[in-house]
């Protein structure tokens, strides 16, 4: 996705963001603005299976730098051990800043951050870091579950 294509989504979320009453709790307005922050240095950072920096980045890497980087949580470095942290949430539970994991195919697993509205951000290994919506075929059919890390995200700063 080109710098110029993912400025432009970015410009729409916030817009559209801005054109709405912020809904949930203060602290989970706060985070999700921090979170479409971080969408913002990131988008358009192409997918490196190891990456950890914004020459190349992977799924479970930007999810560690994220939560790194804006609560001052460390989170474990790959998608399995993610996958084994926190709580299980049910899908209709969700909240901004925790993790939809999902089954690509035996041994293989991805990771994003849940934003709002059933859209998550990710290091895709086609688009690299970008939203996508869980409602797509492609994430329903491979959902495997949500997982909150932490109760409270502002609360560890």
């Amino acid at each position: 996705m080109s710098r110029f294509a993912c400025l432009l989504a970015l410009i729409s979320l916030l817009l559209a963001a801005c054109s709405s009453a912020p809904t949930g709790s203060g602290e989970q307005y706060a985070v999700r603005l921090a979170l479409y922050d971080q969408f913002g240095a990131w988008g358009g950072v192409p997918y490196r299976l190891g990456g950890a920096s914004r020459g190349g980045v992977d799924c479970s890497a930007l999810v560690q730098l994220t939560y790194r980087d804006l609560f001052g949580i460390q989170l474990p470095r790959t998608t399995g051990e993610q996958a084994r942290m926190g709580t299980t949430i049910k899908p209709r539970e969700r909240r901004s800043g925790d993790l939809v994991f999902f089954r690509i195919n035996r041994g293989l697993n991805h990771v994003g951050i849940y934003l709002e509205g059933g859209r998550f951000m990710h290091a895709s290994t086609s688009s690299g870091v970008m939203i996508s919506s869980l409602d797509e075929a492609y994430w329903k059919k491979r959902y495997w579950k949500t997982v909150r890390p932490r109760p409270s995200l502002l609360a560890a700063r």
